[in-house]
Order: C-alpha cells, then structure tokens, then sequence
C-alpha cells in the first residue's frame, strides 16, 4: 500500500469515528461529504430553525459548519487537535434552504501548531463567510492506527 493511501484509509477511520461521536454535527444533519489529509468538506441545508431575526442564517450556525470543517481536517492525520484560536469574515447572507458548504484546507502544519482556511459556499458557489483557524496538538490519537 502506497503511503499516500494509507494516510486517505486514516483520514477516513479519523473521519468516521469523529463524526461516531459528534452529536453537534449529528444533530444539526451537518454531513461530512469528504476527508482527506488535511482537507474535510461538509455541508449543512439551513432550516427555519435557524434564521436570526432579519429572516437569514443565524452566524453563529454558519460559524459551527466552518468550524466542523476546521476541526475534521486538522484531525485528519489522526494527532488530536484542538482550535487555539479563529476569525471568520461573514461576506453574504445565507437563507432558508441554502445548502451550504465548508472547505477547509490546511495551509501550515509546524511542529504541534497548524493553520487551515475554510472557505464557506451557498448551492450556487456563492462565498457566504471565510474562516481562518489555528490548531494545537494535543496527547492521544482519535483512532488506533491502521495496522496494528
């Protein structure tokens, strides 16, 4: 087995066994659509449930999908890791029925530390909100490794 398909086979048991026991994203039916070493792409159908007062996606569900996707692909390696800090840009409002979705790619992994930009799209490939997240690599491992 090649070492770049044994890292995908990683990212996918990482993947499956973080969404096993993510209930936030099970509850909320955000879909993790892809995994890949140090890539994850999620998507998430806005509900009435979650429009704000103005009639649009409340930020803070926009936030969660974008933070989903950070957190998937800096875990994708299978080093646990954690959010040390993020920004998101809300650019265009989001509405009942959008599908949306976040990719998140990593941009930097030094060391215990990493960066990773997601970018959040509408069905139409409209830019709905940018994020930036900082990773922080803490002890254990999400799955026992492969092979083992």
């Amino acid at each position: 087995m090649t070492a770049h398909k044994k890292a995908q086979e990683l990212a996918e048991a990482v993947g499956r066994e973080m969404y096993r026991k993510d209930r936030t994203s099970q509850f909320l039916d955000i879909a993790l659509d892809e995994i890949r070493p140090g890539c994850a792409r999620l998507s998430l159908r806005v509900t009435e449930d979650m429009v704000n007062g103005h009639g649009m996606c409340h930020g803070g569900f926009i936030f969660t999908l974008a933070d989903s996707a950070f957190a998937y692909s800096c875990n994708s390696h299978n080093h646990n890791a954690v959010a040390s800090g993020c920004t998101i840009e809300f650019l265009a409002p989001a509405h009942v029925g959008d599908v949306l979705t976040a990719v998140a790619e990593e941009r930097v992994l030094a060391g215990r530390s990493g960066i990773y930009d997601i970018d959040v799209t509408n069905q139409d490939g409209k830019h709905i909100a940018a994020f930036r997240g900082k990773s922080h690599r803490i002890q254990g491992e999400t799955v026992k490794t492969l092979g083992e």
